[in-house]
């Protein structure tokens, strides 16, 4: 008897996509995995590395190294694959030139016959991913980036490191674009359901310079870890990891993906940063804060940075 099977494409097995593979693996996500790369020993040695780890995983994954005609039974494809920025490259340069080599990549996952949802992680994310939807002809609610998932963690993170609580319990966000611009939502950031600006105001160890310091350091991450390692790779593939599992598993969880907003946060035509309730259908709808007059007008700001530069590839 056939049974039906949650099968996952992964374009790119660089090192966020090597690291995805891996979260996948250990977590018994996906029934298959399929490993797409131009350099294709270094694909097969994963598949295969990845495959003598199986006695130690939670489920059995069927993961082997394939073709762009495996997208044609896939559930979710991950797009990992791009070019990174070279010394004297500009921002524009970057966005130029990975849209070109997405154009290829999205050609021949349509040609495959796929119909599932692309989740795109390569940056600039925001344009990356509204290349993708222009691209593939797919429904926007099925195009998703990996969009602040990132930066939202991190936020969380040092929120916890700082009032000694499990992140976990901390409920903070970071929206608009995964970059410089981005902004953290202090009017809906809790603790245990208590506003984190109470306790700074009810408690005199903690203080809201602390704060500003704290979005800095998540702001500012990624400079910092790459000077050290070179790249990051770890927080991005469990985020995504993260976001494959909400998808399969159909939760309507709210994660803050880039995602295509059509009038929410008074802004159009535009992929960004937002929080969305994702589920088996991709995008079931986004969410929308009422943020204060200095967060709007920050995330006007981000937004119109995005748009600026998503016109000059796609101009209307």
């Amino acid at each position: 008897m056939n049974k039906r099977v949650n099968r996952v494409v992964l374009i790119g097995t660089g090192f966020v996509g090597s690291s995805y593979s891996f979260a996948m693996l250990n977590q018994g996500v996906a029934e298959e995995l399929v490993l797409i790369d131009l350099n294709r020993e270094k694909s097969e040695g994963d598949a295969m590395d990845l495959n003598h780890g199986m006695p130690f995983a939670p489920a059995p994954t069927k993961i082997w190294y394939g073709g762009y005609e495996e997208c044609q039974h896939a559930d979710i494809v991950v797009i990992c694959a791009g070019a990174n920025q070279k010394p004297g490259e500009t921002r524009l340069d970057l966005v130029e030139k990975n849209t070109r080599i997405f154009k290829g990549i999205v050609e021949q996952i349509m040609a495959s016959g796929f119909d599932g949802i692309i989740i795109v992680a390569t940056n600039p994310v925001d344009i990356l991913t509204y290349a993708v939807w222009k691209f593939s002809g797919l429904p926007k609610e099925r195009v998703i980036g990996s969009g602040t998932i990132l930066d939202t963690a991190r936020f969380r993170f040092l929120l916890g490191d700082y009032f000694n609580i499990d992140t976990r319990n901390v409920h903070a966000y970071i929206i608009g674009e995964h970059g410089d611009t981005e902004l953290p939502v202090w009017s809906h950031a809790d603790i245990g359901g208590k506003p984190i600006k109470t306790i700074i105001d009810e408690q005199e160890q903690y203080n809201l310079a602390d704060l500003e310091q704290i979005f800095t350091n998540v702001r500012d991450a990624a400079y910092h870890i790459i000077e050290r390692k070179g790249a990051t790779y770890y927080g991005i593939a469990m985020g995504l990891v993260r976001l494959t599992k909400a998808i399969l598993q159909n939760e309507n969880s709210i994660l803050t993906v880039s995602a295509y907003i059509d009038g929410e946060y008074n802004h159009n035509d535009l992929y960004i940063g937002v929080p969305a309730i994702v589920n088996r259908n991709g995008v079931r709808e986004v969410v929308e804060f009422s943020l204060s007059e200095e967060e709007n007008e920050k995330f006007s700001h981000s937004a119109n940075v995005l748009k600026k530069i998503k016109d000059s590839v796609f101009p209307s």
